[in-house]
């Protein structure tokens, strides 16, 4: 089995997931491969069905792959019991939703909601409060810990969700379209924070979504297509050009995985003809792909 690197903080390698629905199974992932840096930030992109979710869901916990390998640092996620994915969940990992209100609970002040999950892993009451206190002051909230879900903006909810996921200081936070359910404004505001947290935690940050703004404000966007990435774009980009600003460099990538499998994008196949069968060449440094004479 492959280990993770120093600088390497998630390796996922062949990573297939298979659903059975009814009487059919569904490939979710075909032999995914993604690597993440530890404190790096990236996005998962790809439409509806692709997978991104699946992914995200697997990285979490939530959802147990069904081959391949999946590490997050010194967690197998192939093979782990049910104690240790709880404790993983509890202590590596933080997950926000892009549904506001599964992220909280109604009947929980904003400070109450950011003390559940210390209160589940046992830190004692007399370091809760400052923490949740500091937490919701790094979102922005340190005038509404009193208040109630129902009394804050989605905005604002989301926010709160930021700090429960940083709650227990999980050196990875998962998000799942999180500006989903939010205005322009306070998406653009919600990416500003998670950028915020990447400089100044040091946090992990994978974040899916269809959302280009999200791709377009990170260093590092990668494409899942059919259950595999696919391609990669990658940015230089100052932080205080990575909200609302152009990347100084941008170039799309296509990914080849261990095997030597690549992904030809389906406009390219089209505008050179290929068929089901193609004749590849190596010629002073460039591969050539060209139709089958047959």
């Amino acid at each position: 089995m492959q280990s993770v690197q120093a600088s390497q903080y998630i390796l996922c390698s062949d990573v297939f997931k298979i659903y059975k629905v009814a009487d059919l199974e569904v490939v979710a992932l075909r032999g995914l491969d993604l690597e993440v840096d530890r404190g790096e930030i990236i996005a998962i992109v790809g439409a509806s069905g692709s997978g991104k979710s699946t992914l995200l869901n697997v990285l979490a916990g939530y959802d147990a792959p069904s081959a391949g390998t999946v590490r997050v640092g010194q967690y197998d996620l192939l093979n782990m019991t049910g104690t240790e994915i709880v404790e993983y969940r509890r202590r590596e990992v933080g997950f926000i939703w892009q549904q506001t209100s599964r992220n909280l609970f109604s009947y929980l002040t904003a400070i109450e909601n950011v003390e559940l999950p210390m209160i589940l892993a046992g830190i004692p009451s007399a370091e809760r409060g400052p923490r949740a206190a500091g937490l919701l002051k790094l979102v922005g909230l340190d005038h509404r810990l009193k208040h109630r879900p129902e009394t804050l903006s989605g905005g604002e909810q989301q926010r709160v969700a930021i700090a429960v996921a940083l709650a227990n200081r999980p050196p990875l936070l998962l998000a799942d379209e999180p500006t989903g359910e939010l205005d322009d404004v306070t998406g653009a505001e919600v990416l500003d924070l998670l950028n915020r947290i990447n400089q100044e935690l040091g946090t992990t940050i994978v974040v899916v979504t269809h959302d280009p703004a999200i791709a377009a404000s990170v260093e590092r966007a990668v494409a899942i297509r059919d259950g595999k990435t696919s391609t990669e774009i990658r940015r230089v980009v100052s932080y205080e050009r990575r909200i609302g600003g152009k990347a100084d460099r941008t170039r799309e990538f296509q990914i080849v995985d261990p095997s030597g499998r690549v992904q030809v994008p389906r406009h390219v196949i089209e505008a050179a003809g290929l068929g089901e069968r193609v004749i590849v060449e190596a010629s002073g440094g460039t591969v050539i792909l060209r139709p089958s004479e047959e």
